[in-house]
């Protein structure tokens, strides 16, 4: 039986009597993160198939996480005690088309949402350049797509649910509980365990998404902002080489933006001729269709399709957000780098976000530019690599992604998250003994 088989039985069956509490993670291979870089601290892992279950299980230990779809790239949803399974808790719980709203279990994946909704008639703001990710785990660390309006996944959620270390239920909604709700959306898992989300929703829509080849630098220094406004959603790939930005890919709404002639140049990048993967040796199998083909909204928001292994596979990532006005500044600062970069580098990603207003959100009260690494997996090499760019990156006050490696210090993110103090606060209202806290939430938020 293989390890598929085994952990889908054991949580189906977990309600039975003879199974036992906890479940060991099946096979000789020890439980890693999705990119192979991460080996968490513990196999022990319980599932849960109804809120009654986690309640009972988070009233029960004294320790525990919530183990989501594994795609963090540092140890922040890590254990040394045990995790929570809510994979199976995956349902569409209410479509209200009144609202225009819907509510989720916390373990379904965007992957599974988008086309049901769809279906309905409907769709979200956003998506994130893969959609296997949970909604749950990625509003917890404001994983985010594109675009210069769009805010991060998180600001799509109006409500949610969760359970405390006490095991009571906590309800918190956007139109009722003001700043505790914006404190507790970005939650890094310090609050409790989520159970449900209602998330904002627009009428369906269709996208194309054109791709360009070898943007000069110096065009996109010049022009940067009128390329990030060329599209709904737009990301610029660079190996840092050649003075160039190797892909521009622009994906347009299909009702809303039809002035979009797809012009064989674009600020002197060509257009594509053939679809494209970020890391131009890669096979473009697994990306979404390109070439200006309509499709519907979550066929083009992402970059890798479901079903198809994303990226590049085994990896290294980090990502930094800068205030969107010194985009360029951070940009070129990092180009300055190019020598010390480009030879551990897979491809990396500059996008734009819009600002919000959640407290532990790196784009708390300002828009941002993101600059992503797509890294070979060679930690050494990357983890001497990471404060040489932070560095570069510390006069713009840098906030690192919360799910990606990084080496900023605690004191650092505390000066940069004003509401931290806050945040701090209410993690205490929620859990006062810290049954969710890990060894990242203590060392970068707690400081213990």
């Amino acid at each position: 039986m293989n390890k598929r088989t085994f952990v889908k039985l054991l949580v189906t069956s977990f309600t039975a009597p003879t199974v036992s509490r906890w479940l060991a993670w099946a096979g000789a291979e020890p439980l890693k993160n999705w990119a192979g870089n991460l080996e968490y601290s513990t196999d022990r892992i319980l599932a849960a198939t109804s809120i009654d279950q986690v309640r009972n299980h988070v009233k029960q230990e004294n320790r525990l996480k919530v183990l989501g779809t594994r795609h963090c790239f540092n140890n922040i949803a890590d254990s040394k005690d045990g995790f929570l399974s809510l994979k199976a808790m995956d349902q569409v719980i209410a479509l209200d088309t009144a609202t225009r709203t819907v509510t989720v279990a916390a373990g379904i994946t965007y992957g599974q949402l988008a086309p049901y909704l769809d279906s309905q008639g409907f769709a979200l703001h956003n998506l994130a350049s893969l959609p296997h990710i949970s909604v749950a785990g990625a509003c917890s660390t404001a994983t985010h797509g594109s675009g210069e309006k769009n805010g991060n996944l998180a600001t799509a959620v109006s409500g949610l649910e969760l359970v405390t270390a006490t095991g009571d239920v906590v309800k918190l909604f956007r139109d009722r509980d003001g700043e505790r709700f914006r404190g507790a959306v970005v939650g890094l898992g310090a609050l409790g365990v989520i159970t449900k989300l209602r998330l904002d929703l627009q009428p369906t829509y269709r996208m194309q998404q054109y791709v360009y080849e070898n943007l000069p630098l110096g065009e996109m220094k010049e022009h940067f902002d009128e390329i990030q406004a060329s599209g709904y959603s737009v990301s610029l790939f660079t190996d840092w080489q050649k003075q160039l930005i190797n892909e521009v890919w622009i994906k347009r709404r299909v009702e809303t933006e039809q002035s979009f002639r797809a012009p064989t140049k674009f600020f002197g990048a060509k257009a594509a001729k053939r679809n494209l993967h970020p890391i131009a040796e890669l096979s473009a199998e697994n990306c979404t269709e390109q070439m200006g083909v309509p499709g519907r909204w979550y066929e083009r928001l992402p970059h890798f399709r479901m079903g198809f292994t994303p990226s590049a596979g085994k990896e290294l990532q980090t990502e930094y957000f800068v205030p969107r006005h010194h985009a360029v500044e951070a940009i070129v600062a990092v180009e300055r780098l190019h020598e010390q970069v480009s030879p551990h580098l897979l491809i990396s990603e500059i996008r734009t976000v819009a600002a919000d207003n959640l407290w532990m959100s790196p784009c708390y009260e300002q828009a941002c530019a993101t600059i992503h690494f797509t890294w070979k997996q060679e930690w050494d090499v990357v983890r001497r690599l990471m404060p040489v760019i932070e560095k570069e990156l510390a006069p713009f006050q840098m906030r690192p992604h919360w799910g990606k490696l990084f080496t900023t210090s605690a004191a650092n993110l505390k000066r940069i998250y004003k509401k931290m103090p806050e945040f701090i606060e209410l993690s205490n209202e929620f859990d006062p003994r810290g049954k969710f806290r890990n060894d990242f939430l203590k060392k970068n938020i707690f400081n213990t």
